[in-house]
């Protein structure tokens, strides 16, 4: 027995070892598969922090891209600001439209030197002025002047949590500073605006600083971040970070586990299969993901509207977007690597379009962009804006030239009814305003015919008697002559009034159109128990339309008479005054009428918009349009010398000078 008993050991130890060998291999197999996984976990994890890396950089450098084209054409509104005659003009002009289209933009700002406020868009009254109070605005503005440069302010929160941040931009003169634009982003706004709908759903962006402090947040889901990039926000900078979340995951990783455990017990080799298909599904997603960023950056360019066309050194075409082929209905085949001549130049133009040419080629082009006359392929010509900027290599080698051009024919057309529309309206007005003065006109009329009708009377009288002689003929005969002269002048400022013409600027005397004017409404006003006071000294003649200012300053004149008919007669006073200012000459028309409620002070130049109950609303509107049409300026004031407590003056100014 003791044999056997010894013979059974090693067999069941052999046994017990061939049957540990598999539970061996199986755990071995488990560990190597839970090995497998974690490493699976990780590459995935790894992935896509790459992938997350990669759409935070692209972030990023599309908010930079955005900002500094903000910058840019802040800057060249600086620089343009430097005429202080059209600074005002601009300002509005360029500031509505950089509002328009950048919704991001909460405010734009024009400061003096010392930080009051000269304007402001939106929601602000231009002549409102008051001192920078956020230190941080304060210490912006200090740092752009100093630097000579746009600069970025630090964030600011205010009382109900939002935050935003202001750009400040130098304006020089030739004194040196003159002032400065201020931007506020809201920063909230700034990512509403510019991060696309596709990017939170799959992200949560964050504006933090180095203290992870929150300023704005955009976001689809609220939850538990899985894993997040920050990168630095330049610009605006100062301490600001672009911190970018990817979303987490719903759990599910163990029960996933374990289906894989039973599904590689069940069959190893079937799962690893599997686990070769399942890569390769991902190594084919991600090269999909690839094309469709590829091919969505491509499409991005192709939508564009505006055609875009690069040229080297030497002027020929190296790339042709399919906007600018559409435009010109040349194919980029027939464009690329064309020479000047250009097939889309207009024969007719050749010599205008080649020294254009020359001028980009020499970097001489303008910075607002210049207007030319191209050709299409079917001979149809058009007209187009073209901005020409240097195109600048990844070393930072001048290659070249790119150009944005854009088809204005169809702008230049509005553009010309709307002139012949403005033309249209004013004759209008002016056969109204005719209308309402023929009464008076009708009066001023009959006086002098009536006065012929006696003088023709008295000498037929007197031709009828026999003692009579030619010497007393004669006094009767020279005042029938001076009451025709009268109604000829009258018939003459009627005509003059209501001609129809194409508006003109030809030297001037600005006197003889106020004495004109103050002929046409002298009846009106003696019957209206009104005086008139003139100080008007000698003028030189100036570039005006005649026909075009008589029409302003009769309308200012009966308006301002229209606001005197609750007024006492005794205090019932028109006063017309001219002086020269500068390279200006000021004319202002004064009354001690009921003045002009502050409640419609910013409706005045609305068009069809009127307090009178027969008025038609364009009188104000035409007014301005006209002086701005002569490069001049239109306002009103409180008449601060009124005995009545109230009164207007209504100044418009124009340039001596032909711009």
């Amino acid at each position: 027995m003791p044999p056997i008993t010894l013979k059974y050991r090693p067999e069941k130890r052999r046994l017990r070892w061939l049957l540990t060998l598999p539970k061996l291999g199986l755990v071995l197999l488990m560990i190597a598969l839970l090995a497998l996984l974690w490493l699976l976990q990780r590459s995935e994890h790894e992935e896509q922090r790459n992938i997350l890396i990669k759409d935070v950089l692209w972030l990023e450098q599309n908010l930079r891209f955005h900002l500094e084209g903000n910058r840019d054409l802040l800057q060249q509104l600086a620089v343009d600001m430097a005429n202080p005659d059209e600074r005002e003009k601009l300002f509005q002009l360029r500031s509505t439209h950089l509002l328009k289209n950048s919704p991001e933009i909460s405010q734009i700002s024009w400061l003096d030197s010392a930080g009051r406020r000269v304007a402001s868009l939106p929601g602000r009254n231009p002549q409102e002025e008051s001192l920078l109070t956020p230190p941080t605005t304060a210490l912006a503005f200090d740092i752009a002047r100093r630097l000579g440069k746009p600069t970025y302010s630090a964030p600011l929160v205010l009382p109900g949590g939002d935050s935003f941040v202001e750009l400040l931009v130098p304006i020089y003169g030739k004194a040196g500073l003159s002032g400065m634009l201020l931007v506020a982003y809201p920063l909230n706004d700034l990512l509403n605006s510019q991060v696309p709908w596709w990017f939170t759903e799959k992200y949560k962006v964050e504006i933090v600083d180095d203290n992870d402090t929150l300023y704005a947040s955009k976001t689809h889901l609220e939850g538990v971040n899985a894993d997040s990039y920050q990168i630095p926000f330049e610009p605006p900078g100062q301490g600001l970070r672009l911190k970018v979340s990817n979303y987490a995951t719903e759990p599910g990783g163990l029960q996933r586990l374990l289906t894989i455990f039973i599904l590689l017990l069940a069959g190893g080799v079937f799962w690893s299969l599997w686990l070769v298909r399942d890569l390769m599904q991902k190594s084919s997603r991600a090269e999909e993901a690839l094309r469709a960023e590829h091919a969505f950056r491509a499409a991005m360019e192709d939508s564009l509207t505006v055609g875009m066309r690069a040229r080297d050194l030497k002027g020929k075409i190296i790339y042709v977007n399919p906007a600018f082929c559409k435009m010109t209905g040349f194919t980029a085949d027939e464009l690329v690597d064309h020479e000047p001549p250009m097939p889309y130049w207009a024969p007719e133009h050749m010599d205008d379009t080649q020294a254009l040419h020359l001028a980009v080629m020499a970097g001489q082009a303008p910075s607002e962009g210049f207007e030319i006359t191209f050709m299409r392929k079917n001979g149809e010509r058009f007209q187009a804006l073209v901005y020409e900027a240097k195109l600048i290599d990844g070393h930072g080698q001048h290659t070249g030239w790119m150009a944005s051009v854009l088809d204005i024919t169809e702008r230049k057309r509005a553009e010309e009814l709307a002139r012949q529309q403005q033309e249209q309206l004013q004759f209008t007005a002016r056969l109204v305003t005719l209308g309402e003065m023929a009464s008076t006109l009708a009066h001023e009329l009959n006086q002098p015919l009536a006065a012929i009708a006696s003088y023709n009377t008295g000498c037929l009288n007197l031709l009828s008697t026999d003692n009579f002689s030619c010497g007393d003929l004669r006094p009767v005969l020279e005042k029938i002559g001076v009451q025709a002269q009268r109604a000829g002048r009258i018939i003459r400022r009627v005509h003059d009034f209501v001609r129809k013409s194409e508006p003109k600027r030809a030297p001037c005397d600005l006197g003889d159109v106020i004495e004109d004017c103050l002929g046409f409404i002298e009846a009106d006003t003696r019957k209206r128990q009104i005086r008139i006071e003139a100080s008007v000294p000698p003028l030189p003649l100036l570039p005006a339309d005649r026909l075009m200012l008589e029409q302003v300053l009769l309308n200012l004149m009966r308006n301002a008479m229209d606001a005197m008919s609750e007024t006492p007669p005794a205090h019932r006073l028109l006063h017309i005054a001219a002086r020269i200012i500068e390279n200006e000459v000021a004319v202002s028309v004064s009354d001690y009428g009921c003045g002009i409620a502050p409640e419609i002070e910013d409706k005045l130049y609305t068009a069809f918009f009127t307090t009178k109950q027969e008025g038609m609303g364009v009188g104000l509107s035409i007014c301005r349009s006209i002086i701005e049409f002569h490069r001049g300026r239109l306002w009103a004031e409180k008449h601060p010398a009124s005995p009545t407590g109230n009164g207007t003056i209504f100044t418009f100014t124009l340039p001596l000078e032909y711009a």
